[in-house]
């Protein structure tokens, strides 16, 4: 059991030395110009060892979508009873945030991963599907859940688009040279409102 332990832990450090060197390239450089083999002449394993571990390239740069779907839709199954799952995932949003973390995309590192995903149109194909993928994976449990697969699919479709729009937004500012102080002292409001919007609906918006 122990050995076991081991290896899992020496396969998640390999993989996120291999994700980091790609990253850093990438930003250097930009996602089209390096190569997988590149990439792993940099991380010393063989190219066959890149692809067991990211079997796309565009994988290689968004390699955070597996943790993070796991953990949106999680948040969603283990939500206190009588909490809905816009109370359970706008809560997540605002851990994310206070802990500084990369998903929040208010840190300024944030900035360099938008250039490279943004000047790469494989790339933005390939976010726009994990998009996808996270809104399947949350109306799945929540249609599991309530037995209602049309519902489902369009209050996660929401769910989806708000975190996606809170992310944005908080990415873009720092691109644009905001603090990043400001930008994450606004984001709490950012967050808010748009689980708001996801909770009450547009109502008469613009009107």
């Amino acid at each position: 059991m122990a050995d076991h332990g081991l290896r899992e832990r020496k396969k998640r450090a390999t993989r996120q030395l291999i994700a980091d060197i790609a990253s850093g390239l990438f930003i250097q450089r930009g996602f089209e110009e390096v190569t997988v083999a590149e990439i792993a002449e940099a991380a010393g394993v063989s190219k066959m060892t890149v692809f067991n571990y990211f079997p796309r390239k565009e994988d290689l740069f968004l390699d955070r979508h597996a943790d993070r779907m796991a953990d949106l839709v999680a948040a969603v199954r283990a939500r206190p009873s009588g909490t809905s799952a816009a109370a359970a995932l706008r809560h997540h949003q605002h851990e994310l945030l206070a802990a500084g973390h990369p998903l929040s995309g208010a840190i300024q590192g944030a900035s360099g991963f938008w250039w490279v995903l943004r000047s790469s149109p494989a790339l933005m194909t390939r976010f726009h599907e994990q998009e996808r993928e996270i809104a399947e994976a949350l109306a799945e449990v929540l249609s599991e859940e309530t037995g209602e697969p049309l519902r489902a699919r369009t209050v996660a479709a929401l769910l989806t688009t708000a975190i996606s729009t809170i992310f944005a937004n908080a990415v873009s500012r720092l691109v644009a040279g905001d603090e990043e102080a400001e930008v994450r002292r606004d984001q709490v409001m950012v967050i808010d409102q748009a689980f708001d919007l996801v909770e009450h609906g547009v109502g008469d918006y613009p009107g």
